[in-house]
Order: structure tokens, then sequence, then C-alpha cells
């Protein structure tokens, strides 16, 4: 019954499209609601951006021998790091947490709130042996569980919600914590609970004890297609519902973020709390290739969002200075999340990192795409 109405809700969505194709929302306070965008009705059915004409999957080639293209990146990488699956720590971003250690070399951070206006980053990474000290680590949140899963991720945290709890019981989920685990240790320039912290090596010392996998499950793929011309990025100035977008803002009240577009190198630089955000180890800001918002629905139980994850929505696609109205669905809280443009076709994203919000939809207009 769920994906039935999943569906349905995606046909309303395409109407919506069909209906109006207006400008972006939330161009400033107060400005029009986000165009709808038409997703198809059968995912099966749709191409593939990280597979050939034959379906096969196209993450080798003969010009880069021993490299496979990156599942969270699209960048060609060492194969073996390309088929180890990702670990994603849950870094705490309140004022008291900053600068976090080693956050730049994440590929994939995902930002939602999590009590009280704070928001809580999830930072997805690839095989990062070098990275001593990572953190500080705070504790899980239900919808970063399922995000966690997407994509086949080693969830590293320090506690958990209550709505999170049972979840974790779970034999699909590969979770550890800090509060049970080794590979954990507290720093002595901050106090608890802001200066827990982990190390690459002793999240894959956990990971072995608990016999977790380390490699993709045969015949995944990732939610984000990635564009696999090495040459040429996806370019947005040409299509007709997009915007031109230098600033972009997601409206989160306490931290205040906001992205500011380089054209010189074509990543969104990332500031908050009324300055850049920085990663105390490397003291590089943080950039990204791609931005998503993910306009979500939800309630709150004991003040905690308790977001609905199989579900149908509008969002935004971001990059190379240029914004575009796309929809987002999702079938079941483990699967994955599928973006769809205009066309009903499933979008490509282009090389690189991304940065994706999760925005309640009660708070959109809040959103800024600034030219």
């Amino acid at each position: 019954m769920r994906r039935k109405g999943v569906i349905k809700k995606c046909a309303a969505l395409s109407l919506a499209l069909i209906m109006s194709m207006g400008t972006l929302a939330g161009c400033g306070k107060g400005g029009d609601s986000t165009t709808d965008t038409l997703p198809s009705q059968n995912e099966s059915k749709v191409a593939d951006a990280n597979t050939d004409a034959k379906g096969e999957p196209a993450t080798t080639d003969a010009s880069h021998p021993n490299e496979a293209r990156s599942m969270l990146t699209g960048k060609w990488v060492p194969a073996d790091t390309a088929n180890n699956s990702p670990v994603c720590v849950m870094y705490s971003n309140i004022k008291d947490a900053i600068p976090q250690s080693s956050i730049s070399y994440a590929d994939i951070v995902f930002e939602s709130l999590v009590e009280g206006g704070i928001t809580r980053l999830c930072a997805f990474f690839e095989n990062k042996d070098n990275l001593v000290k990572i953190g500080p680590v705070r504790s899980c949140r239900l919808y970063y569980l399922f995000l966690a899963k997407e994509y086949e991720a080693t969830y590293v945290h320090f506690g958990y919600s209550d709505l999170a709890e049972e979840y974790l019981k779970m034999d699909k989920m590969h979770s550890l914590d800090g509060m049970v685990y080794c590979g954990f240790y507290r720093s002595t320039d901050r106090v608890a609970p802001h200066n827990a912290y982990t190390s690459w090596q002793g999240i894959m010392d956990s990971v072995a004890a608990k016999g977790y996998p380390t490699t993709y499950p045969e015949g995944y793929r990732s939610p984000l297609q990635f564009n696999t011309d090495d040459n040429n990025d996806i370019d947005l100035s040409g299509d007709p519902i997009a915007q031109k977008c230098n600033k972009f803002v997601p409206g989160y009240p306490y931290n205040k973020p906001w992205f500011e577009y380089n054209a010189e190198d074509g990543l969104y630089y990332r500031y908050q709390f009324g300055d850049a955000h920085i990663d105390k180890e490397t003291g590089e800001q943080l950039a990204f290739k791609n931005i998503l918002v993910k306009y979500v629905t939800g309630d709150y139980v004991d003040g905690t969002p308790d977001y609905v994850n199989s579900d149908a929505g509008m969002a935004l696609y971001i990059t190379d200075g240029y914004a575009v109205p796309v929809t987002w669905w999702k079938l079941e809280e483990f699967g994955q999340t599928y973006y769809y443009g205009a066309d009903g076709k499933e979008i490509t994203v282009n090389q690189g990192k991304t940065f994706i919000c999760y925005v309640e939809e009660r708070y959109k207009d809040n959103v800024e795409v600034l030219p």
C-alpha cells in the first residue's frame, strides 16, 4: 500500500510540473514555490548513468588500468578502493564542536535538523587509512540509519536516540557505537560530549571484530548517478527551468550555513556560524561540486525529528553556478533514493564531492537560491 501511495504522489508531482513551469522556490524569502518535476513511475526501466549500452557496469576502462569509478564521487580511484563499501560518521555540528576533524576528506556529506534547531552532519568516506582523528562523533538519529543503508555503509556514532534503538538491533544494520566498541577515544582539548573521536584504523579494527562486510554487495548501484564524461561537466545553463546560483542558503536557523560558488574551480565553498567551515586537521574549507536539497516531511517525537523515508517530493540540484528543480522518490525505507528531472529521466550529477541538505517542507521558504 505504501508503494502505491508513493507512486500516486509522483503522479501528482508530474501534473504540477505540466501545469506550471515557474521559477525556483526560495529565490529570497517569500519567493515562489519550488517547481515540481516529473519522475518516472518504473524505476526498473530507468537508464543507469553508471552502466554502458549493454547494461554492464561502466566502472572500468582500458585507459585507467587497475582503476574503477568511485560510487561516491564518480571519479577514477584504485579498483580496490572503488569496491570497498564506505564508512559514514555522525559529526556534531554545534559551536562547541567546531572545527571538526577530517571532515574535508568526506566524499558525501548530509545535513539535517536534529533537536532544538541544530543540525548534525553525516559524512561518508571511502578508504581513508591515513586519518587518525575523526570527529567529534555524536549520537545516531533514525533517518541517518536509512541513509547509511542506501550506501551500504558502516555507520559510526556515539550513542543513539530512542527512535533509532530498535533499528540498530536489525541484522541488516552495520553500526559501531562508541559507547560499546573500542576504537574511540576522548581528546583533552574539549569537554564531553564534544571530545569523542575515532580513527580509520580504529573503525577498521571494529569492523573486523564485528565481521561486517567491507565490500559492496553484488549488483549494487549508487544512489547518485554520475556523469561519465571525464572532460565535460553536466551543463545546466541551457535548461529552461534552471536559475543562476552563485550563493545558496539552506535556511537552518542555528548555524545559518551558506555556500558560495567559485567559478575558477567550479566548487561551492561552505560557510556557517558567520565564517568559513574549516577542517581542523587540514585547515581547508569544505567545498563541493554538487549540492542536492531534498524537501522532506515528518513529525517530531519527544523533540526528535522522525522524517518519512519512503515517499516522494521536491528537490533542487545545484552545480557549476546553476540550480534546477528536480524530484526525488524512494519506495522503501531501506531502499534507495532516485532523483528525476523535468524530462522524467533519472538525473546525472557531476563528478566530485556532494553535499545533501534535508529541509523540512514547512521551512522551504527559508531556502534561498541567489544569483
